[in-house]
């Protein structure tokens, strides 16, 4: 087929966006997938941005926020636009879930779009982690790539949910990126200073978690020694906020070479 990179070409059906990902497949194209969901935001153009920096990527943005929002995505000069609905990928309802609701949809946008490469981000590194063990257990031929947490200047993590932060709650929402900074840069210390670092900061701000905890890569146990992933969540107002940062658990940031 002929294809010139940068198009945003927008396909406004499953079968031709299928069409279009396997023909490409079939001259040995890659086919990068990056799902989103109603909102748009910086951290979302960085997962786009993160998919158009594979060899020779084909990059599909499938999303399913307003038209507004097609230019700005074509913008970023992507190959191709699927707004997806949920009929347009079950047209008789999830009539399977694997894992979570999330995780289906991703498992449903591979499939639909002949991906052979998926964009994630870290900020919901539990579905990051969830979603990759779907594809292995299910040996889906697709590479999942996972691009860091984007950070306000405050170090607040950019997402939909962050903008509903009460302005009066601002300050002591910015503790929680601080707290998971200082409990990071603990880390050679071992788990429990981590975790007692952690908690300080943000009860110095007034800040109380609802859960704070130290888990290994995979979602398990976190080790002694080596890479693991920090926690925490909080609620201010009516809004719970998540956020994690990875760290070299018994080794620390100034002993790695």
């Amino acid at each position: 087929m002929s294809f010139e990179h940068g198009q945003g070409r927008i396909f406004d059906s499953s079968e031709k966006i299928g069409m279009f990902g396997r023909a490409l497949r079939r001259t040995g194209k890659p086919v990068v997938l990056v799902p989103l969901g109603k909102g748009l935001h910086a951290g979302h153009i960085a997962l786009i941005r993160a998919a158009k920096r594979l060899p020779g990527a084909v990059v599909v943005v499938a999303y399913a926020g307003p038209e507004a929002d097609h230019e700005r995505i074509r913008g970023e000069h992507i190959d191709a636009l699927f707004p997806y609905t949920e009929e347009m990928l079950w047209p008789s309802g999830v009539r399977t879930q694997v894992g979570t609701e999330a995780v289906t949809r991703v498992l449903g946008m591979i499939g639909v779009t002949a991906a052979s490469d998926v964009v994630l981000g870290d900020k919901d590194y539990e579905h990051l982690v969830t979603v990759q063990r779907a594809i292995n257990d299910l040996h889906i031929p697709v590479k999942l790539h996972s691009v860091p947490t984007v950070r306000m200047p405050d170090g607040l993590a950019i997402s939909l949910r962050n903008t509903r932060i009460p302005e009066a709650d601002r300050d002591r929402a910015t503790a929680i990126a601080a707290a998971l900074t200082a409990g990071a840069h603990s880390a050679e210390h071992g788990a429990e200073v981590v975790l007692e670092t952690t908690r300080g900061v943000l009860e110095a701000a007034g800040v109380t978690p609802d859960s704070l905890e130290l888990r290994g890569l995979d979602m398990g146990p976190a080790p002694e020694v080596g890479d693991a992933r920090l926690f925490v969540a909080v609620t201010l107002g009516d809004v719970q906020l998540t956020d994690n940062v990875g760290l070299p658990l018994g080794i620390g940031f100034k002993n790695i070479e």
